[in-house]
């Protein structure tokens, strides 16, 4: 199989997390979750009482972060690591986290810090990566890019569901408005805003299973690398 590099982007709550998961599975790739890349530095940022809005103290805490992933076979997932402890649980319910990740990862340093790492973790191909700026930034030259969407009001009540599922009491107004002011602030903000490579293909997944897109990708992947992967 010919190994290329597969950048997905897309808005919060789009599920391209899940379609990235599924796929380097099913193809046997490496996945990188860039989005838990962020949430960790925020994590840490919060954590140690960092001000978000003082660029050299936030640059000078970079300087003691470590991410890692790790699998869990007994879970079959991918677990974050910050400085070697397991935060999967803690980046995907804090509140904090959720409502702070927009503004950590409008950061310049924040940004090359983690790109940097990104860029390295494709030396090889053969990898799947999901995020905000993957196509226009981190990989630019990516032989698949995929840009994920779906309608606000789905993709809100997606996130209720998952919260709800994981023990978090919010409503679904407040769910909307954390998506819609994320959105706003990923794709106004100055370094590396969220938007759509121009070479990506745009799937709308609204309305799509969750087999029938990863079908459809499949299809995709299949025409970039000449190999039946059904």
């Amino acid at each position: 199989m010919k190994n290329i590099i597969i950048a997905i982007d897309g808005y919060s709550s789009c599920g391209k997390s899940t379609l990235a998961k599924d796929l380097a599975k099913k193809i046997q790739y490496h996945y990188v979750d860039t989005g838990a890349m962020y949430r960790a530095v925020t994590l840490y940022l919060l954590q140690n009482h960092i001000d978000i809005y003082h660029p050299e103290m936030v640059e000078h805490a970079l300087q003691n972060i470590t991410i890692s992933f790790e699998y869990n076979a007994e879970s079959e997932s991918q677990l974050t690591l910050l400085n070697g402890e397991n935060i999967e649980h803690e980046i995907r319910v804090n509140p904090r986290v959720a409502g702070s990740v927009s503004e950590v990862s409008s950061i310049s340093a924040v940004r090359r810090f983690l790109v940097q790492q990104q860029q390295a973790m494709g030396n090889n191909k053969g990898i799947v990566m999901d995020g905000r700026d993957i196509g226009t930034v981190v990989f630019p030259n990516a032989e698949l890019k995929l840009f994920v969407t779906a309608d606000p009001q789905v993709r809100a009540q997606r996130r209720l569901d998952e919260l709800t599922e994981k023990g978090q009491n919010t409503t679904f107004e407040e769910v909307l408005a954390n998506l819609e002011k994320r959105d706003l602030m990923d794709s106004s903000r100055l370094d590396s805003p969220l938007k759509k490579a121009d070479d990506a293909i745009e799937i709308d997944n609204s309305y799509l299973s969750k087999a029938d897109q990863l079908k459809l990708v499949l299809q995709l992947v299949n025409e970039k690398t000449s190999v039946s992967l059904s």
